[in-house]
């Protein structure tokens, strides 16, 4: 498999042969260099691995705007996640999460792994909007609410070096549900990489240990992904080939209830039957991406 840098440097030769006037007029020539030039963009977006490769990611789901109503809306993308996983065999194992009053989730971090997941989950990132008529709205009147989700393949240590000086761990108590541990010993984790100041928490394993272990793990996929997302943003002319960013900033996709429709605004395209892919019939959509 060939190396990022591989890539680019084959990229950048396509790029030079584009120029030559006498391959400009061989059109099965650039047919087979247009093809090659996509198929080295994708490797280049995925780290050279092939958008299929990573068996395990990790998915993050933040209530936005909307107080309560986003964190149970948050709560309503975990389990379509969830089930559409478990539908295709893949495994889910949360590893942070934080819930409201009300059973809705501020945020939940869970590690997903599966042949294909990638493939089918890698255009999820970005703002999800939510319009619906909460339960506890009496007036009938309808709400806009949003959550943000990430989506990022698992780096391995060899992806990038960590040293021990840049990082600041704690230790505390969990809170929450959980075995007889919880509140009692300090199992939960807080790491904080000092040199970006991203902090992450772990507190869903019994012990400290797989706690830090977990907690590393993500740290380490999120560094990795932003030095990943510099390198696509160095690739400005090709991105925009793709569909869409994938920005974390963009509202990708809006639920609306009371007229029964989702709708992807980056591919132009609706689906019905909302309470059904939220139930983790998910396919449809993702589907549609792959095409």
């Amino acid at each position: 498999m060939s190396s990022v840098d591989d890539l680019k440097k084959e990229l950048e030769e396509i790029n030079q042969k584009f120029s030559d006037p006498t391959i400009a007029t061989d059109y099965k020539q650039v047919a087979e260099l247009s093809k090659r030039y996509a198929e080295i963009e994708r490797l280049i977006i995925s780290g050279g691995q092939g958008s299929d490769s990573p068996r395990e990611l990790i998915m993050e789901i933040r209530a936005g705007t909307g107080g309560d109503e986003a964190a149970l809306f948050a709560s309503d993308l975990y389990q379509m996640y969830k089930k559409f996983a478990e539908s295709n065999g893949w495994s889910v194992a949360v590893i942070d999460s934080h819930q409201n009053n009300l059973g809705g989730l501020k945020s939940i971090t869970f590690e997903l792994t599966g042949t294909s997941a990638y493939k089918f989950l890698r255009y999820e990132s970005g703002v999800h909007r939510v319009q619906r008529i909460p339960e506890t709205e009496k007036s009938g009147r309808v709400h806009t609410s949003t959550a943000t989700v990430a989506v990022l393949p698992k780096a391995k240590e060899t992806d990038l070096e960590i040293k021990p000086d840049e990082l600041e761990i704690t230790f505390y108590r969990a809170g929450g549900p959980g075995g007889q541990n919880v509140n009692k010993v300090e199992t939960a984790v807080r790491i904080t990489h000092k040199p970006t100041g991203l902090v992450v928490t772990s507190q869903e394993e019994r012990s400290q240990g797989r706690n830090r272990e977990k907690a590393m793990e993500i740290i380490r996929t999120k560094l990795f992904d932003e030095k990943r997302r510099r390198e696509e943003a160095s690739l400005a002319g090709e991105r925009k080939k793709q569909i869409g960013t994938g920005d974390r900033s963009e509202k990708i996709r809006t639920y609306n209830f009371p007229q029964d429709r989702i709708t992807d605004h980056r591919i132009k395209k609706s689906w019905s039957n909302i309470e059904k892919i939220l139930a983790g019939e998910f396919g449809p959509i993702a589907d549609a991406f792959l095409e």
